[in-house]
């Protein structure tokens, strides 16, 4: 009994210590001089589901409810496990059955508002935080669950407090500064935002979503850059102004200003991220597809313009048109880039690409026709996107 408690105790440090592999052998030694050992099922199933093992991890969280149905950890261990592969009501089920058990344990109101969260359940994963922190004010990570729940429910003044409230707790907390810099990134403070998310980093450097709400924060510094997303949010949802348009002609101009301003807010993004990857301090934030997108899309610009300009000097209307088409393209390109689902950007680059070709066809048979057509179908974009995205609902996970 001495044995298997010392290598309980060993399993538990290496997950502590981020070593999963490691603590599946000690555990698996354990099951094998004792079967029914219920915590090292328990353990065991942490460990796997921490390796991407899924199936496993399940059999194991069953195989500890069976043993012990009465005790509220191998419930809680389930929920673990299905929070970790992203499936929120079955989580929220077995933190409640956990709950059922024992209402007194703290780490099971934070699974249970995790689990909230992913559902986007803001106001439930609030209550969830708020019942943990009556059993102790003093857990850091339900205090930044709060805040950032108050974040996502618009309530600047909760968010703020309880994400100073965290860091106070535990400077060291990736999470309490995280929590901080949502709430800063939300109500209008980029410049604390981008500071948090690099203590974030510091403190995380693999936690991938911290990188992207810093290079968040720092285009959201830019004050062009920040009116023109703020447009471009307050007018996403004119495309339901299409209904009026039998009745109201004129509103064609509403769409072309609304399309503009997207098309503006994408150039914004592109000459703002193309400043933060040569910037010393920032280059190292665009590595990837992004600063990639931002050339091709500066590329687009300038390419459009030098057709732009010939099409003027030959004094063919058709290609000039299909210069400004050809800048056009900054919106599809940007629209799909910024698209979650893998399927829903494959849709849109396709759609790319056939205004690319319409673009060629249009010079080719000198239509200024399809040119301008090509023109009004890039900078529309923005409407055949947010039907896409609708249609491919990006399914993403927890957000911590």
């Amino acid at each position: 009994m001495v044995k298997i408690d010392q290598s309980l105790d060993r399993a538990r440090m290496l997950l502590r210590l981020q070593r999963p592999a490691d603590a599946e052998r000690e555990l698996r030694g354990v099951l094998a001089i004792e079967p029914q050992q219920d915590m090292a099922h328990c353990l065991l199933a942490i460990a796997l589901v921490h390796q991407g093992k899924a199936a496993e991890a399940m059999v194991m969280a069953r195989e500890a409810i069976r043993l012990v149905p009465d005790h509220w950890y191998p419930q809680y261990v389930a929920g673990q496990v299905f929070y970790r592969i992203g499936l929120a009501d079955p989580a929220i089920a077995a933190a409640k059955e956990s709950l059922a058990h024992s209402t007194e344990e703290t780490s099971t109101w934070e699974l249970l508002a995790r689990a909230h969260m992913i559902k986007g359940q803001w106001r439930e994963a609030a209550d969830a935080a708020q019942r943990g922190l009556a059993l102790d004010p003093q857990v850091s990570d339900l205090v930044s669950l709060l805040s950032m729940a108050h974040t996502k429910l618009g309530e600047a003044g909760p968010a703020r407090a309880a994400a100073a409230h965290a860091v106070q707790l535990d400077p060291e907390s990736a999470t309490a500064h995280l929590a901080a810099g949502r709430a800063a990134l939300a109500f209008g403070d980029p410049k604390a935002a981008a500071d948090s998310f690099r203590e974030v980093l510091r403190l995380d450097p693999g936690f991938g979503p911290a990188r992207d709400l810093l290079v968040a924060a720092l285009k959201q510094r830019n004050p062009l850059q920040r009116m023109l997303s703020n447009l471009r949010r307050r007018y996403l949802g004119g495309w339901r102004l299409v209904f009026l348009l039998p009745v109201a002609p004129p509103l064609i101009a509403v769409f072309v200003l609304i399309a503009l301003l997207h098309w503006a807010a994408w150039v914004g993004e592109t000459v703002t991220v193309l400043r933060l990857a040569r910037a010393k301090a920032t280059r190292l934030l665009f590595e990837g597809s992004e600063a990639r997108v931002a050339m091709a899309c500066c590329a687009l610009l300038l390419a459009g313009a030098a057709v732009l300009a010939l099409g003027i000097a030959l004094g063919h209307e058709a290609v000039g048109t299909a210069g400004v088409a050809v800048m056009a393209l900054v919106t599809p390109v940007q629209e799909a880039t910024h698209t979650g689902s893998p399927r829903g950007r494959k849709v849109l680059y396709g759609w790319a690409g056939l205004l690319v070709l319409a673009i060629a066809a249009a010079v080719v048979a000198g239509s200024p026709a399809v040119a301008l057509l090509s023109v009004y179908a890039g900078l529309g974009t923005i409407w055949v996107a947010a039907g896409v995205r609708r249609f491919f609902l990006d399914g993403t996970a927890a957000e911590l």
